[in-house]
């Protein structure tokens, strides 16, 4: 029998970015919150000092700081017709394990996805009509709107510290930004990083081409700088070490040197790391959940921790494993497309060129993860034509460097030998002169691309490991076609001396090489239950007392980061905890 603790108000599954949000309000607003975390407590002072934190086999190559796959991963397949095979190794994604999750070792690129994301269906049926949506394609509305996010992206962003320049400022279109973007009240808090020689050369090079490059918003200081609850980070060093790696100079905007801290000086929080939550129980009418039952992995002991709120702030897929091993709600089938839970699961695609230039010195050493300019003539500019290319979404390219460590960073032309004297010289003449040119694509749900429980294999609980059925299709091949010759058409105006030319990902998509963390879907938002799992304030439907947060609220993957959305999302929906739910508890949005 487990150990049953006293009941709290609120029990939250994970610390990260939207667990920490959800922490320190809720305890500002008087209620007792345990946190339960499964991984272990870390420190910047101590776990992300020099030179310790500056190890590549430790934190690249080992991924240190991601979850372990030999305690519980997924099975992959692309369609339902394989049979599914454990990931034994963190590749393609490496989900967080420890306070912090990823938004430790994330790059800190920070977006705001408008109502060309939160009104999807919509908005394109009204511009091309609703043939031109593939039936295969499950994309549908979120429910919510950009005005009503967009104040709580603005908190997010002057929580995280983000660096960047408005291009919409309450409907003017300002010189330097995006003059793409939907209006902003308020500019960035920080001014954008500054921009390295090969920002410089393709800011010149896309203005020569008629687009609108401006510097990428991210969670890295560009000066010093103290967030409205009183956390101080320092400016960027611009150390290279930073997508995988904790921040040395606390110059990256985390949970772990904004809301945590916060949250955890406060009495009314509990944190209880190495904590492994494998249920959340029901009620018996099956209409609340009354707490969670989780595992303290230092000695196996079961614990029941009962709760009024339960509020799951894992990453995305271990939200939606939770979600389906605790029977809640009904898991999706791609045949009947029937059910929710797993439903719409997206990634991400994209494409990239690397351009050699002899005599030029781009010193990559001197850099950060969101060190890049970005255009986006080609995703969030609604007068760009997507019928001409048949494809729904799109793809922003950018220019610039993310690092030059030492093991990482091996630009060389495509005919490099992978070994011996000649790869040796090729890895000496072009560290220093090269540079990239990216595209980050966006993909949508499709009825075959799904989450659902393995019948074969389980993790070291017992538990059926989630199964991972993804592939890219049609949509997606001519998102990165389109992409790749825009890339290509760009790369040849800047005269490199050598180019690896950019090209579509159309073969199976591999859960082996790196891509992006950029997982969405799984529990969903939306209108209705018969289409979603929560509501548009990210309460279930079945268990009015039960949030969900993260990216597993999307409908489809934008060709944006998705942290931005998610954290706004996070204040949205604490929000209306506080304001709403806890004044009379119940259903905030009518089935």
């Amino acid at each position: 029998m487990p150990k049953v603790m006293k009941e709290v108000d609120a029990v939250i599954i994970g610390l990260g970015w939207t667990g920490g949000i959800l922490a320190k309000e809720l305890a500002e607003a008087g209620l007792k919150v345990v946190a339960l975390e499964r991984g272990a407590m870390r420190t910047p002072a101590a776990d992300f000092s020099v030179p310790m934190i500056r190890d590549e086999l430790r934190f690249t190559s080992r991924n240190e700081m991601g979850q372990n796959v030999a305690r519980d991963t997924l099975t992959v397949r692309n369609n339902p017709s394989q049979e599914a095979l454990p990931m034994r190794r963190l590749g393609s994604f490496i989900p967080g394990e420890g306070a912090g999750g990823a938004g430790l070792h994330w790059n800190g690129q920070t977006w705001r996805w408008t109502d060309m994301e939160l009104r999807i269906r919509t908005m394109y049926e009204e511009r091309y009509g609703k043939k031109y949506i593939p039936a295969d394609m499950t994309i549908q509305d979120w429910g919510v709107t950009y005005d009503e996010l967009e104040p709580y992206y603005e908190r997010f962003e002057y929580t995280a510290g983000v660096s960047g320049k408005a291009g919409n400022l309450r409907g003017k279109i300002q010189p330097g930004g995006n003059p793409f973007e939907a209006p902003r009240q308020r500019d960035y808090p920080l001014p954008p990083l500054n921009q390295s020689l090969a920002c410089e050369m393709f800011t010149d090079a896309a203005k020569n081409a008629g687009y609108h490059p401006f510097p990428r918003p991210t969670a890295n200081a560009s000066r010093t700088y103290t967030n409205p609850d009183g956390a101080t980070l320092s400016a960027c060093q611009y150390c290279g070490f930073c997508e995988r790696f904790g921040c040395e100079a606390n110059a990256k905007g985390s949970p772990l040197t904004t809301v945590i801290p916060i949250a955890l000086r406060n009495p009314n929080v509990e944190l209880r790391t190495h904590s492994w939550v494998t249920r959340i129980n029901k009620a018996a009418d099956g209409k609340r959940v009354t707490g969670v039952t989780y595992i303290n992995t230092l000695n196996g002991e079961e614990i029941e921790q009962p709760a009024a709120i339960v509020v799951l702030c894992a990453f995305v897929l271990n939200n939606v494993h939770l979600m389906l091993t605790s029977a809640i709600g009904k898991p999706y089938d791609p045949v009947s497309q029937t059910g929710v839970v797993g439903k719409n699961y997206c990634y991400q695609t994209a494409a990239g060129a690397t351009l050699f230039f002899e005599g030029r010195n781009f010193n990559p050493f001197m850099s950060t993860g969101g060190l890049n300019v970005t255009v986006d003539d080609f995703y969030t500019n609604w007068a760009f034509d997507r019928a001409q290319y048949g494809y729904v979404g799109g793809s922003h390219i950018f220019g610039g460097m993310f690092h030059g460590r030492p093991i990482a960073y091996r630009p060389m032309p495509a005919d490099t030998p992978q070994w011996g004297s000649e790869w040796k010289a090729a890895s000496a003449k072009w560290y220093n002169s090269a540079m990239s040119i990216n595209a980050s694509g966006s993909v949508m749900a499709n009825r075959y691309n799904y989450l659902d429980l393995d019948p074969t294999y389980r993790n070291v609980f017992g538990q059926p490991l989630m199964r991972m059925t993804f592939d890219y299709k049609p949509n997606e091949h001519k998102v990165g076609q389109h992409a790749a010759q825009a890339i290509n058409d760009l790369a040849k105006t800047m005269n490199p001396t050598l180019m690896n030319p950019a090209t579509a990902r159309t073969d199976p998509w591999s859960v082996v090489p790196y891509q992006s963390t950029h997982n969405t879907g799984g529990t969903v938002m939306g209108t209705n239950p018969s289409n979603s799992v929560v509501n548009k304030y990210g309460q279930s439907w079945d268990c009015h007392n039960l949030f969900v947060t993260g990216a597993g609220l999307f409908s489809h993957n934008s060709a944006y980061n998705p942290t931005g959305p998610v954290g706004a999302l996070a204040y949205w929906t604490v929000d209306a905890i506080k304001k709403q739910y806890l004044k009379k508890q119940g259903p905030l949005v009518s089935a």
